[in-house]
């Protein structure tokens, strides 16, 4: 007789994606698990070439510009974004290397994005898992906010 334990595996799973958070040098970035692609191949500089300009959209990288930080591959738009980036990662990169800012203020934890939701506040690039996040951000304390997804992003980088 074979027996399923169903109610497991999920929990196992987040414990092995914790251990890779852990095991991976460094701080963790939001990437496909299949690809390794930061941010849903989405040009972190053209976030930033925009500002907030409507309408909204992320502009979509390409494979042949692409950069390696922080053990994920970063795709851009074109040569000069990318030389851009390499120069810089630290300015062009989002807040929280991608991860869902909005779910680091509500204590939900590393939710990754893909890019598609996003905004600049002063010179600094964040990204939401979905739009209700951003505009939550947008129409609430963006510093008060900001100070606690700060805080929950240092628990999750610190050794």
């Amino acid at each position: 007789m074979h027996t399923q334990l169903p109610g497991k595996w999920p929990i196992i799973f987040v414990v092995l994606v914790l251990m890779a958070f852990k095991l991976n040098a460094g701080e963790p970035v939001s990437q496909s698990f299949l690809t390794g692609v930061a941010i849903g191949g989405h040009d972190t500089v053209a976030y930033h070439k925009s500002g907030n300009s409507e309408p909204h959209r992320a502009i979509t990288g390409n494979k042949t510009w692409k950069a390696e930080w922080k053990g994920a591959d970063w795709l851009f738009s074109s040569k000069t974004d990318r030389d851009l980036f390499s120069a810089d990662p630290e300015r062009y990169a989002p807040a929280y290397n991608g991860f869902c800012a909005n779910a680091l203020s509500l204590g939900e934890g590393l939710i990754s994005t893909d890019g598609s939701h996003w905004q600049i506040f002063g010179d600094r690039l964040y990204t939401f898992y979905a739009e209700r996040g951003r505009q939550r951000w947008l129409g609430g304390d963006f510093a008060a906010y900001k100070s606690v997804a700060d805080k929950a992003w240092k628990e999750f980088t610190s050794e």
